[in-house]
């Protein structure tokens, strides 16, 4: 299957692209830049110009394919309502794009919190949260269902590990460590760190591409919850640092935006995913990749 790729050279673009391959598909990746396009080529992709709000080229890249994963997304938490904004608008120029072809659509989204549970497949976003504003762009994905798309959503967690990761929430918390010389976890630190390893993650990405029936919500998801405690502790050791709680109410004034995500509690399984692609997470989990030492080399 020829299968175009949007944010194919970022971080879990680039693992979808090396599954995909390794699986014998081609692969037509989107690129912004120059350094894109020569990243696509060295690891053995096609290149297509073009950038995620130009919807004129992401239709371009659906005439090309066979199939289409959607793995971008512009991370400005500054600017959160744009970013959402542009995803629903991708979503959409691709899904219209695709519209009566059947052939298949992988779009990505964020695993949603239940209060004092544990959020499913099935789980549909509180308003409000950081979750419920791709819900727009998951639900044109499960309309294209009665419109001949095969289209699935790959909800992942807060964390995607791996040794490739440089950019995501557990080098901030570590980052965060050193310049406050603390590793601190907010309140009693039990609240729950969904993960998954990148190569996890990518797999699923491909056996939704082969698979996933229309309609479909998966969770990659391989840690359901970890203790922030537990990653605390596990950072305050491997920097040397001392290891302390702080008041919930104080979590933004240390960590910054990011303590509304470090307080929260956000526990997701994946046992319906499983059972239906049998997908099983094979790569270490988020402590594991933390006691590697690779997060911490610098």
């Amino acid at each position: 299957m020829r299968v175009f790729v949007t944010g194919a050279t970022g971080f879990v673009g680039t693992a979808v692209v090396r599954e995909l391959l390794g699986a014998g598909h081609q692969v037509l990746g989107l690129a912004r830049s120059d350094a894109s396009a020569a990243k696509l080529t060295a690891a053995g992709a096609d290149v297509h110009r073009g950038s995620l709000e130009d919807l004129e080229s992401l239709r371009g890249g659906v005439a090309a394919a066979d199939g289409v994963i959607h793995t971008a997304f512009i991370h400005d938490f500054s600017d959160f309502e744009r970013s959402i904004a542009a995803d629903r608008h991708a979503v959409e120029a691709l899904g219209e794009a695709l519209a009566g072809t059947g052939r298949p659509f992988v779009i990505s989204s964020g695993t949603p919190s239940v209060p004092a549970g544990v959020a499913t497949e099935a789980t549909v976003p509180e308003a409000g949260s950081p979750a419920a504003g791709r819900l727009a762009a998951e639900e044109v994905l499960v309309s294209l269902a009665t419109r001949g798309v095969r289209g699935s959503v790959v909800r992942l967690p807060r964390s995607v590990h791996s040794d490739e990761d440089r950019h995501g929430f557990v080098p901030l918390l570590i980052e965060t460590a050193r310049t406050r010389g603390v590793s601190a976890y907010p309140g009693d630190g039990m609240n729950a760190w969904p993960a998954v390893h990148c190569l996890d993650a990518a797999r699923l990405y491909r056996l939704a591409l082969e698979h996933a029936p229309a309609g479909t919500r998966l969770h990659a998801v391989g840690d359901e919850g970890i203790p922030v405690r537990d990653l605390a502790e596990r950072i305050g050791k491997h920097l040397g640092l001392p290891v302390e709680s702080i008041p919930v109410e104080r979590a933004v004034d240390h960590f910054g935006w990011l303590g509304g995500v470090f307080s929260a509690d956000m526990p997701a399984s994946s046992v319906a995913t499983q059972q239906l692609l049998d997908w099983h997470p094979a790569h270490p989990g988020l402590l594991a990749d933390l006691d590697a030492g690779h997060y911490f080399a610098r």
